[in-house]
């Protein structure tokens, strides 16, 4: 009998885990998928939203505001790449100021600080490729740029470090309320627990309609985008929002913590709730409206393109909170953006919850910090040249495009909850995600994946299930 079982394993099950793991508690986090972070949360803007967008008074606008200002701190607390860069919302015409003045209005009242509406010229020093029909903008400086797989692992190897349990490749089937509790039904088992909290993402509803009377209706949101060279990483310093319309807040240009170049979303509602897929009138459409507020933009440096869905809830809000009918479970659903910027405060809230309602008493030993994988490009020449003497394998380049040595491979492999795939790999230490897009080192990885693991290369796949890399008709018959 677990005391909470935790459905989905990214940011928002991560942040929650997190927070609970503070607590003398028996959690367990259930993912369907062979990682942390492979819906939603691997899958968007990277973005830290400074807060002005979200209606005043709701849930979304006062947890944005919360997550932004925990962001900085977390980020130190447990090791991964977080900049405040600000942004820039581009009004391209004087007759659509009132818009932006409202922008601003809401900003205030939602807490946000240091807003400021810029004219023309202010912008253009500010961002010289702003394009030349920009008339205003609204600037916020509290908003910043993240890693959304960094941040995502950190949550979940420090939940997983104070105690809490993480079952992957196990896929939730069904729920059945017992005395005291919930039976959580798994294709790898029946599991009891106290508390459910389900931070499904796009399958929230699919949750909380097996037990609630009151349905809920979650529509995936494609977003398609387009990622350029390190090359174009200094193209704008701040992220570029148009003005928004109904789909939120439409085409930005930014550059990422990691030097790149990001363009998009779009906002295409689609109904199957795996739907991936880019397509070319999407990033037709990203490039198109990313022109329309930034100049010259270099898109012959674009190396990959990609798309994630957003778990919009039929109400345009989150819904956080024990469902009336079904005591005992806590919805954790229609998180979209700014899901990523509010997850801390989304498990700040739900521990509080589960807090009040177990009377949860804190540990004396909860370890706050971790501390990430290292890096060598951040090291001085002297204490690089210290590691490699200890370490050869962080002399031993992998990875050439972004500089991943094997030390570094090897520390994702065997790390808490560590890598099992290609892309596992690639989402902890960047190897596969620079100009040649894998073409290079993925061979070399694999071997290290098959070695660290004790594997053959025939199990080895690019994001778990059947998504083998190498095989062999006749392997079965040897």
């Amino acid at each position: 009998m677990y005391d909470v079982i935790i459905i989905g394993a990214g940011v928002s099950g991560a942040a929650t885990a997190r927070e609970l793991s503070r607590y003398k508690i028996k959690a367990c986090v259930i993912e369907k998928e062979e990682d942390v972070c492979c819906g939603t949360s691997k899958a968007n803007s990277a973005l830290v939203h400074a807060g002005y967008d979200a209606a005043e008074g709701s849930l979304k606008a006062k947890l944005n505001v919360r997550g932004n200002q925990m962001m900085e701190q977390l980020s130190r607390d447990l090791d991964f790449p977080f900049k405040k860069n600000g942004s820039l919302v581009v009004c391209l015409h004087e007759e659509d100021m009132p818009n932006l003045q409202a922008l601003y209005d809401r900003g205030i009242a939602n807490g946000v600080k240091e807003l400021r509406i810029l004219n023309r010229e202010e912008l253009k020093e500010m961002e010289p490729n702003i394009s030349d029909q920009a008339y205003a903008a609204f600037y916020a400086p509290t908003a910043g740029i993240v890693c959304p797989f960094g941040m995502n692992m950190a949550m979940a190897e420090n939940a997983n470090a104070n105690g809490v349990e993480f079952k992957f490749d196990t896929e939730v089937t069904d729920l059945k309320p017992i005395d005291k509790g919930w039976e959580v039904h798994t294709d790898h088992g029946v599991f009891q627990t106290k508390y459910v909290v389900n931070a499904a993402g796009v399958y929230a509803d699919r949750f909380h309609n097996m037990v609630s009377e009151e349905k809920i209706h979650i529509t995936p949101r494609r977003g398609d985008y387009c990622l350029l060279d390190k090359s174009a990483g200094n193209h704008v310093s701040k992220t570029i929002f148009a003005l928004p319309g109904k789909y939120g807040k439409g085409i930005l240009v930014a550059p990422t913590v990691h030097g790149n170049l990001l363009l998009g979303p779009t906002a295409i509602d689609i109904d199957d709730k795996e739907g991936t897929n880019t397509t070319r009138e999407g990033l037709d459409q990203v490039i198109a409206k990313a022109e329309m507020n930034v100049k010259n933009i270099p898109l012959r440096q674009v190396i990959t393109s990609f798309a994630g869905l957003r778990a919009h809830e039929d109400g345009n809000e989150f819904l956080i909170g024990e469902v009336e009918d079904a005591k005992g479970f806590i919805d954790c659903a229609g998180i979209e953006s700014p899901g990523l910027t509010s997850a801390p405060a989304i498990g700040e809230m739900i521990a509080q919850i589960l807090k009040e309602k177990m009377n949860l008493e804190e540990k004396e030993d909860f370890i706050a910090t971790r501390k990430g994988i290292l890096d060598p490009n951040t090291l001085s020449k002297e204490e690089r040249i210290a590691l490699i003497r200890e370490k050869p394998e962080y002399g031993n380049i992998i990875c050439r495009c972004e500089m991943v040595t094997e030390g570094e491979i090897m520390d994702a492999i065997n790390r808490p909850l560590g890598a099992k795939s290609l892309d596992g790999v690639k989402r902890r230490t960047r190897a596969g995600m620079g100009r040649c897009q894998a073409g290079f080192c993925s061979p070399r990885t694999m071997e290290i994946l098959a070695r660290e693991r004790h594997v053959s290369m025939f199990d080895i796949t690019k994001s778990g299930g059947n998504s083998r890399i190498v095989t062999d008709n006749n392997k079965d018959s040897l």
